[in-house]
């Protein structure tokens, strides 16, 4: 079903999915496993700063790193194997912001990352134990337990703890996961936009609300805290965490959205044994970003990212088949004869040639649909309903 401008979002084969979960101490101290992951955050941050004064094609190789740092950390009592994860850990941080031309990485977070010689993933009781310096660790994984039967038989590859500012234990672990998908018998193309995301599978068009205008209007919302208060938001602890609730709580829609609509998605094309075509947005955000302008300022709470991640991730859970294709001009083609179609009223298009009026959201999924390969000619009929 793959058409000459797609190409697989996921190549088949060996890949990971990350199970993360809330989890309660049941053996060892908060405290100490509190001063465990200071201490790893300590080193780590000491690594990035040495490293942050060559510059990006002289830096270190990991082997060099190794015999810089590992009889340090050692020596401190750190575990061999914990050694390796926090200079390696260091070393990418820096080669990242380097490669993006950022700044020095500071780590606020306290988080550890321990491989399968300094931790353990009981997969029946979900049991974690964690081994740092002398001091061992038991976490009981919280979460419910058809989300954790999933990954249950399955390998693993390392194990990352992290305690937030709410003195909440979270535990990430990836597993390795086989993703071969099914040989589609059709597609349902799918067109991102801010208010409404765009569907169609080859006989209707359908539309879906998204939640994006509300996590925008709380960015806006904060926004006007800080130009009504300019030089206190920044001080006045009530003023500040107003702020930062605002875009918490923007946040927390985009990805709370994201997900249910993903697994939604998802799961009902694999019902149709159908493939989902997306556009390929890669630099959408940074090419708008230099232009300027409100629609810079509104993409900035277009999570398109978000959605898109969901999908993929939700598609290599359930193995459905997900196609990329060239965005380019597919809201102004005629999604029947292929001219460029004219601007009769505000986002309403008219084809010059074949007299097709849709609308531009409805052009977008139709050509969309069509560069996934998944069809050659489009009905007149049922093309229209909704």
């Amino acid at each position: 079903m793959r058409g000459k401008t797609a190409r697989s979002a996921v190549p088949q084969g060996a890949t990971t999915l990350t199970l993360k979960a809330q989890a309660v101490l049941v053996e060892g101290d908060i405290q100490q496993l509190r001063e465990e992951l200071f201490f790893t955050k300590y080193w780590t941050q000491r690594i990035v700063d040495f490293l942050w004064q060559f510059p990006k094609k002289q830096l270190p190789k990991l082997n060099q790193v190794h015999q810089l740092f590992y009889n340090q950390l050692r020596q401190q009592g750190i575990r061999a194997h914990q050694a390796k994860q926090i200079y390696k850990y260091a070393l990418a941080l820096v080669k990242s912001a380097k490669r993006n031309s950022g700044s020095r990485p500071i780590l606020r977070k306290l988080t550890a990352r321990l491989d399968k010689y300094d931790a353990s993933v009981d997969t029946e009781s979900w049991i974690v134990t964690l081994k740092m310096r002398s001091r061992v660790f038991k976490l009981k994984l919280k979460h419910r337990l058809s989300y954790l039967k999933k990954f249950a038989g399955r390998k693993w590859y390392e194990v990352m703890v992290s305690i937030d500012k709410f003195g909440r234990i979270w535990v990430s672990i990836p597993f390795r996961w086989e993703y071969s998908p099914y040989t589609p018998v059709g597609c349902v193309s799918l067109d991102l936009n801010v208010k409404k995301l765009v569907s169609y599978d080859g006989r209707k068009v359908r539309r879906y609300d998204t939640r994006f205008k509300d996590a925008y209007s709380k960015k806006v919302h904060a926004e006007r805290l800080q130009k009504k208060y300019p030089k206190r938001w920044r001080y006045n602890n009530r003023i500040l965490n107003r702020i930062r609730s605002l875009h918490r709580k923007g946040r927390n829609i985009i990805i709370d959205w994201a997900r249910k609509f993903a697994k939604q998605f998802v799961l009902k094309a694999k019902k149709q044994k159908k493939a989902v075509v997306l556009e390929d947005l890669t630099g959408l955000w940074p090419n708008r970003s230099k232009q300027g302008g409100t629609l810079a300022d509104r993409l900035s709470r277009f999570a398109y990212r978000k959605v898109q991640e969901a999908i993929i991730t939700k598609a290599i859970e359930y193995s459905v088949p997900v196609l990329l294709v060239d965005p380019r001009n597919t809201s102004r083609v005629c999604p029947r004869c292929g001219v460029r179609m004219q601007e009769v009223m505000p986002r309403v298009l008219k084809c010059p040639k074949c007299g097709l009026i849709l609308d531009r959201d409805s052009v977008g999924a139709m050509n969309i649909w069509k560069r996934g390969g998944c069809g050659r000619t489009l009905g007149s009929s049922r093309m229209l309903s909704r």
